[in-house]
């Protein structure tokens, strides 16, 4: 047996190798900035997506014969091409604006330094190369008054977190201040407990944090009931509390790089709700920039469409024919306008476009109000993707490669409408959905262990939803169960007493033993829409079935995974969109209401939508009505075990079946 040399010369090597890495890094970010400067002069596009595929083609091909892993290889070229990517960005749109180039840019943003809004702020002037002079303000308010005096260049203000949803507080200024977006940037936003050096769980009696955070960590919290929550104006002014505190009783949620400024440590990590949780920001100056053509850009405008019936879709069917994606819809009450909204859209489109500058036209003659907030480069950058051939995992003859939706009419696809004129009707037990049935569904994630007063809460709440309309509930998170096989018949006796459908959720194969034998329907979640042989087992079964999109997949794809199940003879298929997202897992997924007319116009299938990712809570009555306008066969709602959401839930359900 070879006798393995000296571990501390192994890790000698190691880090001599990672400093050779590291250079080679560098080396590769000056290179990308000259195929930029060529750019600039060809006015190329920014992206070559076609070269990318090949680069990672190439790239998972070299490195499976050095036994490199696939998803390794492209995970950490994805991650290379995004820095290259934005670092060209930042270039050209510098180049394009000369007047807003300086060696220092004052920057107001929230809290002192170390808040999650100070490391956003530092990000963006490390990627142009130019010196942060920071100011720390105390609100939103405080930001865009520096701004608008010229204290700052430019103001920060977070807008939206992937677990906590969009800010309200920020799309309220922005409707009162003359200041333009110039740019975007989005950091990962990892929660930590955060005490004094040698601190334990065991000591921390106060928690100091923004309520953001506190939203974000809930669920952690919820675990830990005997800490006491004191609220504070930003992650800086907390993790200062603990600084100054007397002794280690105090913590605060922050990241470890701004902990590290006050002389904190991290006591636990991944407080955080959601698995990725991220936080996108914008910038705004007193001016607005000029976007170069060859980058991508993103369009952000207000307006009000008044109360007549239809108004919003309206609005949202201009930019349909005119081509421009929406990417974002927010809506807030209008001050002094009792019931009426100003809606806030994010267009991928660069305003100077024939098609923004028409659809610009066209919605100023049927809205009440218009006004663009900025113009500015998208920093959305959609991971290049390879298919399964690509991989090399399967073969080219895969069934959902090469889909082309023009089929000839004697061999048209089961989900169209050439196949099956007439519209499919899904019904099981107190559920129908589809040709004219419009459904309501409630999803509840399960807790790790259901106690018998769990089981007595999970009890009043579904005579709850079943009072306010649902006809069905999805368990979600079964998997987590302590003892699921015993824990899941007394679920589904709970709902079968009160009349309504068990749907599972099948979040991983291992699920759909179990699930098959317990539930009425089974929920495949978007997270397996691309898993072949689970859609496969899932369509020779004969029970119904609710396909979810997986936020990443296209139209085409989404279509692709429901030809697969219903080739195998299972047609009790009910589809589910919950949105997508618009780039790397870096902002909320967006309802893709063009896919939904789409479909409706060429499946037969029943589809229902979720809205609860992608829309604010406050906006979800009003998002229904337009919802219900497009022809969608219900509703998926999610739903906790705790009462505080009943009234709107009630609210949305019943503008579902008014």
């Amino acid at each position: 047996m070879h006798k393995p040399q000296p571990l501390n010369q192994t890790r000698e090597q190691i880090t001599q190798l990672d400093n050779e890495l590291l250079s080679l890094l560098a080396e590769r970010r000056r290179l990308s900035l000259e195929v930029a400067r060529s750019k600039e002069v060809d006015i190329r596009p920014i992206r070559d997506t076609q070269r990318e595929k090949e680069l990672l083609t190439r790239l998972v091909k070299e490195g499976r014969e050095k036994g490199l892993d696939a998803h390794y290889v492209i995970s950490l070229y994805q991650s290379i091409i995004e820095d290259s990517v934005l670092n060209q960005q930042a270039y050209l749109h510098g180049r394009a604006n000369p007047e807003t180039q300086k060696q220092q840019y004052c920057i107001a943003y929230l809290g002192a330094r170390g808040s999650y809004s100070y490391l956003a702020a530092t990000r963006y002037c490390l990627r142009r190369q130019v010196d942060m002079l920071d100011l720390g303000c105390q609100s939103f308010d405080e930001i865009v008054q520096a701004v608008e005096s010229g204290h700052a260049d430019y103001g920060f203000l977070p807008i939206e977190n992937t677990s906590s949803g969009s800010i309200n507080e920020v799309y309220d200024v922005l409707q009162h201040t003359s200041l333009s977006i110039v740019g975007e940037t989005t950091i990962e936003v990892s929660h930590c407990l955060l005490g004094k050096p040698g601190s334990k769980l065991s000591d921390i009696k106060t928690v100091y944090a923004h309520p953001q955070p506190i939203s974000q960590c809930s669920r952690y919290l919820s675990q830990h009931k005997d800490l006491r929550l004191e609220y504070c104006s930003s992650s800086a002014e907390a993790m200062e509390k603990v600084n100054q505190s007397a002794d280690n009783s105090a913590g605060a949620i922050g990241s470890t790089e701004g902990g590290a400024l006050y002389q904190l440590e991290s006591i636990e990590a991944g407080l955080a709700n959601q698995k990725i949780n991220q936080s996108r920001f914008i910038v705004v100056a007193r001016k607005a920039v000029a976007v170069p053509e060859q980058l991508p850009a993103k369009t952000t405008l207000i307006m009000a469409t008044g109360q007549k019936a239809g108004a919003l879709v309206e609005a949202l069917l201009v930019l349909k024919a005119h081509q421009l994606n929406m990417s974002k819809l927010e809506s807030r009450p209008i001050p002094g306008t009792p019931w009426e909204e100003m809606f806030y859209l994010d267009i991928d489109a660069n305003i100077s476009s024939e098609a923004m500058q028409a659809g610009l036209k066209q919605l100023e003659r049927i809205t009440r109000f218009i006004k663009v907030l900025g113009c500015y480069p998208c920093e959305t950058v959609k991971p290049t993707q390879l298919s399964n051939s690509q991989l090399l995992i399967e073969p080219s003859t895969s069934k959902t490669q090469n889909i082309s939706h023009n089929t000839p009419e004697l061999n048209p696809y089961r989900y169209s409408k050439a196949y099956k004129a007439q519209d499919s009707e899904i019904s099981s037990g107190p559920l129908s959905i589809g040709a004219g049935h419009i459904g309501a569904i409630a999803k509840i994630s399960l807790t790790k262990e259901l106690s018998p007063l769990a089981l007595s809460q999970f009890e009043r709440r579904v005579k709850q939803l079943k009072e306010v309309g649902f006809q069905a509930i999805i368990l979600e998170a079964v998997n987590l169960l302590v003892s699921p096989e015993l824990t899941l018949p007394k679920l589904r006796q709970i709902l079968h007493q009160y009349d309504l459908l068990c749907i599972v959720a099948v979040e991983q194969s291992a699920d759909m033993a179990l699930a098959t034998q317990q539930a009425d329907m089974l929920f495949i979640t978007g997270k397996q829409m691309f898993n072949q042989a689970l859609l496969t087992q899932a369509g020779t079964l004969p029970m119904p079935l609710l396909l979810e999109r997986n936020d990443m997949a296209s139209y085409e794809e989404f279509l692709a995974a429901t030809e697969i199940i219903l080739s195998q003879g299972n047609q009790q298929l009910i589809l589910c969109d919950s949105g997508v997202r618009t780039f790397n897992h870096a902002n909320l997924p967006t309802l893709d209401l063009a896919s939904l007319i789409q479909i409706k116009a060429t499946s037969h299938l029943p589809i229902v939508i979720n809205p609860c990712y992608a829309i604010a809570q406050d906006a979800l009555v009003l998002q229904t009505q337009g919802i219900k306008q497009l022809k969608a066969d219900g509703l998926v709602l999610n739903c906790t075990l705790e009462d505080n959401d009943l009234e709107l839930t009630a609210q949305v359900v019943r503008e579902l079946y008014r």
